[in-house]
């Protein structure tokens, strides 16, 4: 019986993918020999901006590019991220029937609240770990290890719902069910064949999924 379901951010419950690709694209401009793309933005969507960043530039110390992609990044937030379908009525019916909810990022915490408050998500999570809260970010299990012990749960009551090959294998590796969604920039294809427990099209396909009936609470 799941008793907590956590989510990824980015491309999960926020769509922030024009805000990370124009951030990206600004970032790097005139500043690498290769010019990139939006497809290799997406390719790398869900590692952390350290790790890409490094990727990008083939440096290692690469704070002065984190910097010029926050301050972008920061600025054109509210302007650049919009919501997903029916995100925050699933979260209020999931809240409101007692389930135990919680986000698990690769971003830091300053921008997760940022998004999250936008749409007036917050109210319904009991825990939100970001890439400052662990040592080891996704594919790692560590931040869904660390919101099931928050949410007082075990990992085999605990859904993941991610949209990222590194949402898939942390789930995996922390042993909890997880879900993909098909709205996700790097193709529902490709998201299908990492093999999650369910594959949803539709934000509200998740209470069906824990229990809970679409009119209200159970």
């Amino acid at each position: 019986m799941l008793k907590a379901v956590l989510f990824d951010l980015d491309g999960t419950i926020l769509n922030t993918n024009e805000l990370i690709i124009a951030s990206f694209l600004h970032t790097l401009e005139g500043e690498t020999p290769r010019v990139y793309t939006r497809e290799d933005i997406i390719r790398n969507f869900g590692r952390t901006l350290v790790d890409q960043m490094r990727e990008y530039t083939g440096l290692q110390n690469v704070e002065r590019y984190i910097a010029k992609y926050r301050e972008f990044n920061i600025e054109r937030h509210d302007e650049l991220i919009m919501d997903f379908p029916h995100v925050g009525e699933v979260l209020e019916k999931l809240h409101r029937a007692g389930l135990r909810l919680g986000v698990v990022t690769s971003k830091i915490r300053k921008t997760s609240l940022m998004g999250l408050e936008r749409f007036g998500l917050t109210p319904y999570l009991d825990a939100i770990i970001t890439v400052e809260d662990v040592t080891e970010p996704k594919p790692h299990g560590e931040g869904i290890l660390k919101a099931a012990a928050i949410l007082g749960v075990k990992p085999e009551e605990t859904l993941m719902v991610g949209d990222s090959q590194y949402d898939i294998l942390a789930a995996k590796h922390a042993g909890t069910r997880v879900a993909g969604v098909a709205w996700t920039a790097k193709g529902e294809d490709y998201l299908s064949g990492l093999g999650p427990d369910y594959m949803i099209r539709d934000m509200r396909e998740l209470l069906e999924i824990c229990g809970v009936k679409s009119g209200g609470a159970d």
